[in-house]
């Protein structure tokens, strides 16, 4: 049997924009008039529990925007957390051309809430490229535990020796190397296209 290489690829900060990272939210505070410190605090309290998958947006949104009246309503405020995901460079149009080749297999590995992950599959149809996602929401799980990515080799049924990581962060790589995929930190599509011609991927 043929071993294929089974890339894993991050999806904020990488081919697209952070979906509700810090400078999203400090943007929000100042489009909604919203006192950030306080966001922040709910936020982070929140965060782990909505990018697992046991907290919805709607009530992410009641518990640390909507927990007192607001001059706004939460789909406007959804509308605007949507419009934050923008394509990141020309890395998507190139891992698009990738999948045409079908010399490797390619899945997602991204922390990220459930209404969120399913407009930017939507919004970017990404779902053209991957054959799976795998996303902390569903999973339960969030990188950097080492738990995800073993559930990832599970998932895809791919050996650590096959499979390929990219990430924009450095403490999302070290697991992944350390339970022997191949892993590099994302700085650009020039030297991710240098770190997979090593492996025979390329467009």
């Amino acid at each position: 049997m043929v071993r294929v290489p089974t890339l894993f690829f991050d999806l904020g900060g990488v081919l697209l924009t952070n979906g509700w990272d810090t400078p999203a939210r400090r943007s929000a505070a100042e489009v909604f008039g919203l006192d950030f410190q306080e966001f922040q605090t709910r936020h982070e309290m929140l965060k782990t529990a909505i990018e697992t998958g046991r907290l919805s947006l709607d009530e992410y949104l009641k518990k640390a925007i909507f927990s007192h009246p607001r001059p706004f309503t939460p789909d406007e405020f959804k509308a605007f957390m949507f419009a934050q995901s923008k394509v990141l460079g020309e890395t998507l149009a190139w891992v698009r051309e990738l999948a045409k080749t079908q010399t490797c297999r390619l899945y997602t590995l991204n922390n990220e809430s459930r209404e969120l992950h399913e407009h930017r599959v939507a919004t970017f149809h990404l779902d053209e490229i991957f054959r799976g996602f795998l996303v902390s929401c569903y999973l339960g799980q969030v990188k950097p535990d080492e738990g995800i990515y073993e559930n990832a080799l599970g998932i895809a049924a791919c050996h650590p020796e096959d499979a390929i990581f990219i990430d924009d962060r450095a403490l999302n790589v070290e697991p992944a190397l350390a339970l022997g995929f191949k892993a590099v930190q994302f700085k650009g599509l020039d030297p991710l296209r240098s770190f997979l011609k090593e492996y025979g991927l390329g467009v």
